[in-house]
């Protein structure tokens, strides 16, 4: 894993991947993931507010937030102008990892094939996303990925939940493990922040020291 992007996940090896539809919940949420020992979140580009959201987030100072579901070099512009501390692709676009490159921002791309991780390898990165693991076949899929290219590392995200969490993690491979288990919608929308300290919590204290 290259150095930058080691330093963005501070040593974490669990990240919150966060779909946050108001900047109402921006505040209370990251108290919440901070309060239960994240130390890094990627606040995904999918809502209409979520620029004001990550700008929110980042601006809170006990998380290192990111930006996800960035498709276009145009959204790495204004997700690095909000305050992202790095970048997350759900798929590798040389485009898009160029503009990270010239705005000096990590990016972890995705990858669910042996071509795509070997153009993200040519690019020079070593880590990515493996995504969506869960229905690419689990942990299963990510050894027989990781197999050929024993240089890269990943993070796998999509569809895990707190239940596969370890298994991921046992892989030497997986330098961290993304979900949106510990911060869903349905949390968000009662407002069940304690509930979101308390999976936080959980799954940090599961991931190791």
């Amino acid at each position: 894993m290259t150095p930058r992007l080691a330093a963005v996940l501070c040593g974490a090896r669990i990240m919150p991947v966060l779909t946050v539809p108001s900047v109402a919940s921006a505040g209370p949420l990251a108290e919440a993931l901070a309060a239960g020992g994240a130390r890094c979140a990627e606040v995904t580009f999918r809502t209409t507010e979520a620029e004001q959201v990550l700008r929110a987030m980042a601006a809170h100072g006990g998380l290192n937030v990111g930006a996800g579901t960035v498709v276009t070099p145009e959204q790495a512009e204004r997700a690095v102008a909000a305050g992202a501390r790095f970048v997350v692709s759900p798929g590798f676009d040389a485009e898009v990892v160029a503009r990270c490159r010239e705005l000096a921002v990590p990016v972890l791309p995705g990858v669910a094939t042996a071509g795509e991780l070997m153009r993200a390898l040519r690019a020079g990165l070593d880590t990515v996303k493996l995504f969506p693991a869960e229905p690419l076949g689990g942990v299963g899929m990510l050894r027989a990925l990781a197999a050929p290219f024993p240089q890269a590392r990943f993070v796998p995200t999509g569809g895990i939940g707190a239940d596969r969490l370890a298994d991921y993690l046992a892989e030497p491979t997986v330098s961290a493990v993304g979900g949106s288990w510990m911060a869903t919608a349905a949390h968000l929308e009662r407002g069940g922040f304690a509930e979101i300290r308390r999976l936080t919590a959980e799954a940090v204290k599961a991931s190791g020291p």
